[in-house]
C-alpha cells in the first residue's frame, strides 16, 4: 500500500475540516476564531499541493477534493461572514421588514467563489500565476473586515464597515475580482536572484510593513495592494 499518495488528500480533508469549524464560529459571530481556522485551512491548502508535487502523486481526485475543500473554507465561510455583517449593519434596526432578505446578498461571494474554483480547474492559463483573485486571498480579505471593525477605534472605519450599501458594494466587487480577467503576478520564486524577483520582494516587504503597523487593517490593505501592483505591472512594467 502506497501511503504517500494518501497524504495530500488527508491534508486537503483537514483543510475542509478547518473550514467546517470556521463555519460554525462564523454562524455564532465568533469572527476571531473563524478567521484563525480559515487561516489554518489556507495553510493546509498550500501544503496539500506541496506534498502532492513532492511525492509525485498528483491526481484528478486530489484536484477535485482541493476545490471542494476550498469551496467551504474560502467560499461558504466568507459568504456567511458577509451575511452577518450586512445583517448587523447600522441600517437594519430601523429598516422596513420587506428588505430583511438583503443580508442574503452576502452569499454572492460564495457564488463567485464557486464559479472561480470550477473555472480554475479547466483554465490551463493559471498554472504558474493567477487570473482573477484566488479564493483564499479573497477569504482573508472578507474575514478581516469584522476584525478591523471590532478592534479599530476609528469612527470613520466604524461608519464605513457598518454601512450596508458599502458592504453590498464590497460583496459585488469581491465576486467580480474573483473572476476578472486580470493577471496577477505569481509569488513563487523560481530563480534565486534579486533581478528576477524585484516585484515579489517589493510586495512581500511592503506587506510586512502593512501588517506590522496596521495589524488587522493591514490584511485588506495587502490584498488591495497585490491587485493594484499586478495591474501596474501589467500596464507599465511588462511593456
Amino acid at each position: 500500500m502506497n501511503i504517500k499518495k494518501h497524504i495530500p488528500n488527508l491534508i486537503t480533508l483537514l483543510n475542509l475540516f478547518s473550514g467546517c469549524i470556521a463555519l460554525v464560529f462564523a454562524l455564532n459571530k465568533d469572527f476571531d476564531l473563524a478567521f484563525y481556522f480559515v487561516c489554518l485551512g489556507i495553510f493546509l491548502d498550500f501544503f496539500d499541493g506541496f506534498f502532492a508535487r513532492l511525492f509525485k502523486v498528483s491526481s484528478p481526485l486530489g484536484l477535485q477534493l482541493d476545490s471542494l475543500a476550498d469551496m467551504v473554507t474560502s467560499g461558504v465561510v466568507p459568504g456567511v461572514v458577509m451575511y452577518q455583517m450586512i445583517a448587523n449593519s447600522s441600517a437594519f434596526p430601523t429598516m422596513n421588514s420587506d428588505i430583511v432578505f438583503y443580508p442574503f446578498l452576502g452569499f454572492i461571494i460564495t457564488l463567485g467563489s464557486c464559479y472561480r474554483l470550477a473555472n480554475f480547474n479547466i483554465d490551463t492559463r493559471q498554472t504558474d500565476s493567477f487570473i482573477g483573485l484566488p479564493t483564499p486571498a479573497n477569504a482573508l480579505f472578507i474575514l478581516s473586515l469584522p476584525l478591523v471593525l471590532q478592534y479599530s477605534d476609528s469612527i470613520i472605519i466604524l461608519e464605513l464597515l457598518t454601512n450596508h450599501w458599502l458592504l453590498m458594494g464590497i460583496t459585488l466587487f469581491s465576486a467580480y475580482i474573483l473572476n476578472a480577467e486580470i493577471p496577477l503576478f505569481s509569488l513563487k520564486i523560481k530563480k534565486f536572484n534579486i533581478t528576477d524577483n524585484v516585484l515579489q520582494i517589493v510586495f512581500l516587504s511592503l506587506s510586512l510593513v502593512f501588517l506590522l503597523f496596521f495589524e488587522y487593517l493591514g490584511i485588506p490593505m495587502v490584498i488591495i495592494f497585490y491587485v493594484l501592483l499586478s495591474v501596474l505591472n501589467n500596464t507599465f512594467l511588462k511593456k
